[in-house]
């Protein structure tokens, strides 16, 4: 859909991360669902940081990879959406189901074009 360029989407990304570590406070998730989303929280600031994009800190990751982790990411967390729902609760379900939705979401609306060069894939 192309509505936000890189620079934007990798504001998302770091808010997202504070939104995926307060998340079990502010919503008072069970456990287990505190732990996946702290843990997700850690792996996608460690990824973020590590892209090759204008907000990357280390700028180790290919943008191209940064995009197909996020797209990967939602599928997973369906799985964690599905587990947790059984073991906790349906908040704890869809809770991730929303992540799921916003991190898939973000990948749609994000124009990668400016750093990938999707002739030469």
């Amino acid at each position: 859909m192309n509505l936000v360029n890189t620079k934007v989407h990798g504001i998302i990304d770091y808010l997202f991360v504070g939104i995926l570590w307060i998340a079990p406070f502010v919503l008072g998730l069970e456990e287990k669902a505190a732990i996946a989303s702290a843990s997700l929280g850690g792996i996608h600031l460690l990824v973020t940081a590590l892209t090759n994009f204008e907000l990357g800190l280390l700028r180790f990751i290919p943008i191209k990879i940064h995009s197909l982790i996020e797209l990967i990411v939602p599928f997973v967390l369906v799985g964690f959406a599905v587990f947790l729902g059984e073991v906790e609760s349906d908040f704890s379900r869809n809770y991730f189901l929303s992540v799921a939705f916003l991190v898939l979401l973000t990948w749609w609306i994000t124009d990668y074009s400016t750093y990938i060069d999707y002739d030469n894939l």
